[in-house]
């Protein structure tokens, strides 16, 4: 439920407004919007304060039908919020590209594609430490090695890192070395995960569920954020569909919906999308010109002796080479463009 305030409401009576609702046990947010200032009751039965709050001095409006994830809402939340990492801002007029192998394999490797997609104009760098695979014989990742290999990789390139966790007994390792915490697909709706990682005030990266809906991706950030740690960037990464001819269906409709529901930035990966290289740059070409706010792409020194995804990992030279298109469509759609070094 959401209390709009008068415009002019003086602050003693936002403070009135506050105290009540908390004194009823509900949790408040309190945003503002040009001249105008919003009031968000949160929690089960907040409908029941409804006609008291409405009957109080500075209330001009309520609004019970509020979406069920008020803290992402852009509802509640009118302004595009920015999640900062460093000198990067996810969120901004910047179109900002995470690029990387789907995982760490060696120091020659994860140095390789650093160097690369650096120079090509990436600001942050992809690899998974951990892997969660649907198959408990596949390659599970190097654990502390791969994330110590990423922040060496970080100390040479000066790349932001980007790595996932996928157990709750992983979150403060993983932390120590990154600067993004991935939430992976098949983890989108393991909640006591999402919980933990809102008690940490690193970046989050969220990914959308293979059979998701917008609305539960919606619900996913905002247990992240009730925990206490609004710095999200969501993911479209592609569904599953009847479709046999990409390995998940890329929901383009997303990028758009998500950013009329939701104040939170949002990126697309076409690389879980497409499972096929070749098609990797239409679809992130696409995602630019709907909206995203940035893109996370595979890429591999020799995708066909990769240990994980090869299919999908584009080469170095056709990284960078999709860069240069991507660059070029950024500035048709007046984004800052990603910068070569």
């Amino acid at each position: 439920m959401i209390a709009v305030l008068e415009k002019g409401c003086p602050l003693k009576q936002k403070a009135d407004i506050v105290r009540f609702v908390e004194g009823a046990g509900f949790r408040v947010q309190v945003s503002e919007h040009s001249d105008q200032s919003l009031v968000g009751v949160i929690g089960p039965g907040a409908e029941r304060l409804a006609d008291e709050l409405a009957a109080m001095p500075g209330v001009r409006e309520i609004r019970p039908m509020a979406p069920p994830y008020p803290l992402v809402s852009r509802e509640q939340h009118p302004e595009s919020s920015r999640v900062k990492i460093d000198d990067i801002t996810v969120g901004g007029n910047d179109l900002i590209v995470i690029a990387g192998p789907c995982a760490v394999e060696s120091r020659e490797q994860i140095f390789e594609v650093a160097d690369a997609v650096a120079a090509a104009g990436a600001s942050m760098l992809r690899g998974g430490a951990f892997k969660p695979r649907s198959s408990p014989y596949s390659f599970q990742g190097l654990g502390q090695e791969g994330l110590e290999l990423l922040a060496e990789a970080r100390e040479r390139t000066g790349l932001r890192v980007v790595t996932e966790v996928v157990a709750l007994e992983d979150i403060a390792l993983v932390a120590r070395f990154a600067d993004v915490l991935q939430i992976g697909a098949r983890n989108m709706q393991n909640f006591r995960l999402l919980s933990a990682i809102g008690e940490q005030q690193t970046p989050v990266l969220l990914k959308r569920g293979m059979m998701a809906t917008v609305e539960e991706l919606l619900l996913a950030a905002e247990y992240v954020m009730a925990a206490g740690n609004p710095r999200i960037i969501l993911c479209e990464r592609g569904i599953r569909t009847f479709e046999k001819a990409t390995r998940n269906t890329l929901d383009i409709c997303a990028v758009p919906v998500l950013k009329e529901r939701t104040h939170l930035p949002v990126i697309i990966d076409p690389s879980h999308a497409a499972g096929r290289r070749e098609i990797v740059p239409p679809l992130a070409k696409a995602g630019v010109a709907v909206g995203a706010d940035g893109l996370i792409v595979e890429v591999h020194p020799d995708p066909d002796t990769a240990v994980s995804d090869g299919r999908q990992s584009m080469t170095l030279p056709a990284f960078a080479e999709m860069m240069d298109e991507i660059r070029t469509l950024a500035q048709a759609v007046g984004r800052g463009t990603p910068v070569t070094v």
